[in-house]
């Protein structure tokens, strides 16, 4: 379906062509797919979230009301065959080599964590999801543990949502052992939004370095999620994910982030999951927008 046409009611997705000067993000599709635990179509959606970015605008309600145009977007395309130890260089080499304040990727699945956080050079990980991803081996099931294996502070490491009857003793003992912060999702609803964003910026942010952000959209309640092929009934709300990714983005620590575990084939005709993907796209250019480095007030 065709979408309107109103020049004073702009489209997000509409980033202006590459400037010369430096970039305040950068948008990065990682299709990756061929390791995902359950099957999985999310290498459909780098480009299912493009095209839907234009369905919303980027303004900020406020008041007073705050354009997101005015930020430099750069749409840098998608990494070909991100998959398996060649294309994982890839993607790490791609990140490594945008010249932007804050790296957006897109999944893809969840084993791209690890090499887009260590494609920036991250030193503290948060992530939002309903599993420690502290597996074995090598899969969706796995980036965190090979970050840390690779040289991650787990003490600068924070998991929000992770939830009840989706993990195991075993992991839930690793994540322990190693000493990462695990803020399960009934402590989230039960403390709020804010006193979580702080306590995770407060040690992610420990230290030298940038914090990477990892948006498992299974962390949400199936019935926001249902293109999430590992998301359940009563996980977090599409407006708490929203609100955590907006507050943890406002922190000019935050250099890099991905949204993952969306698969587009899978969702449902109103393209819920990747409408909800999208908007953590937004969310994170507005906790950017706000940041105290872009000048506004906190």
């Amino acid at each position: 379906m065709a979408l309107s046409h109103d020049p004073l009611w702009p489209r997000a997705g509409d980033w202006p062509p590459p400037a010369a000067a430096r970039a305040d993000a950068a948008i990065l599709g990682v299709p990756a797919h061929k390791t995902s635990l359950s099957p999985t179509g999310a290498h459909a959606t780098p480009a299912a979230v493009r095209d839907a970015l234009r369905r919303y605008s980027p303004t900020l309600i406020g008041p007073p009301p705050i354009d997101l145009g005015h930020l430099r977007v750069v749409d840098a395309g998608d990494v070909v065959d991100p998959d398996g130890p060649d294309g994982e260089a890839r993607v790490e080499a791609a990140v490594g080599a945008l010249d932007a304040g804050r790296i957006i990727a897109l999944g893809g699945d969840n084993s791209i964590t690890s090499a887009v956080a260590r494609g920036a050079a991250a030193h503290g990980l948060v992530t939002f999801d309903a599993h420690y991803d502290l597996r074995d081996g090598v899969s969706n099931g796995s980036p965190v543990r090979r970050l840390v294996e690779g040289g991650l502070d787990p003490r600068r490491v924070v998991q929000i949502g992770i939830a009840d009857f989706a993990n195991s003793v075993a992991y839930a003992q690793r994540a322990l052992d190693l000493g990462i912060t695990v803020i399960p999702l009934d402590e989230v609803r039960r403390r709020g939004i804010d006193d979580v964003v702080t306590e995770a910026l407060e040690i992610a942010g420990a230290g030298v370095g940038g914090i990477h952000l990892d948006i498992d959209v299974d962390v949400c309640d199936r019935a926001v999620a249902p293109g999430c092929p590992a998301s359940v009934p009563g996980g977090l709300a599409a407006w708490e994910l929203r609100a955590l990714t907006r507050g943890i983005a406002r922190d000019p620590r935050v250099r890099s982030a991905d949204i993952v575990e969306v698969d587009a084939t899978a969702d449902t005709p109103d393209g819920r999951t990747v409408r909800l993907a999208t908007l953590c796209v937004l969310e994170l250019l507005a906790g950017l927008a706000l940041s105290p480095s872009e000048g506004n007030p906190e």
